[in-house]
């Protein structure tokens, strides 16, 4: 069964994107002097479909709209404008995420699922805060990478996010790293190989030191920082290594 907050979401968006394309046709129709009847002889649907099209008692099709949108002078334009990554996880995530938390010192406290809402909207995995410095860490899981540089520029984008956000509440700004966990796959370790240099720009930071800032309490966060996880069956663990080494458990 699917996400019932997705699909109440989702279905708010249709609503509200259908009735905003329904009132611009309208606006046209009535600009151009024409009647009901006459654009919808034109696009080939009844006069009292159309008013109830315009009424918002009925949804139309594509087809019906693009019809609709050609008789009065327009292109009809559908696109999907990318943001911070799908909002539902793979079945590999949780237990990585259930790792990272059973792994972090007394020092740290998370909060899962952390929604920003600009620069760019999304949702953070998981946002870890450092009890003695106040130092925010956004953290992102993933068991495969598809898009690496579209989702690295993500993980930057939501990080800046949850820095306007978190300045919002506070006097100052806190500090916010990014720390970036990867299942260990044969693909993950040929991307490793490959974009080595990517990766030790985004993540610079020594994971050893990550790894060891995470599980003690005296460790100084080293900034951001790409660790790895390997899932097999129930057993998840979380290991250091180096953006520039292929990933080896």
């Amino acid at each position: 069964m699917g996400d019932t907050r997705l699909i109440q979401a989702a279905r708010r968006r249709h609503r509200g994107a259908l009735r905003a394309v329904v009132d611009e046709l309208r606006g046209l129709r009535e600009d151009a002097g024409l009647s009901q009847a006459v654009v919808a002889r034109a696009a080939t649907i009844s006069p009292s479909y159309l008013s109830e099209i315009e009424a918002g008692r009925t949804s139309p099709t594509l087809q019906t709209l693009h019809a609709l949108a050609a008789v009065l002078g327009c292109d009809l334009s559908i696109r999907l404008f990318p943001n911070a990554g799908p909002a539902i996880r793979d079945r590999f995530q949780a237990r990585i995420i259930e790792a990272l938390l059973r792994t972090l010192g007394t020092r740290w406290s998370a909060r899962i699922e952390v929604p920003v809402q600009r620069p760019v909207r999304g949702v953070i995995d998981v946002v870890l805060t450092d009890r003695t410095s106040g130092l925010l860490v956004a953290t992102e899981v993933h068991s495969d990478l598809r898009r690496v540089e579209q989702q690295l520029r993500w993980a930057t984008l939501k990080a800046d996010a949850l820095a306007l956000q978190a300045t919002g509440v506070r006097t100052a700004a806190p500090p916010v790293s990014r720390l970036l966990i990867l299942r260990s796959t044969e693909r993950t370790r040929a991307l490793a190989t490959e974009l080595a240099a990517t990766f030790a720009a985004a993540y610079p930071a020594d994971p050893g030191a990550a790894l060891r800032a995470l599980t003690s309490g005296d460790v100084p966060w080293p900034g951001p920082a790409l660790l790895s996880a390997t899932v097999r069956g129930t057993d998840v663990r979380l290991f250091a290594r180096s953006p520039h080494a292929p990933l080896v458990p």
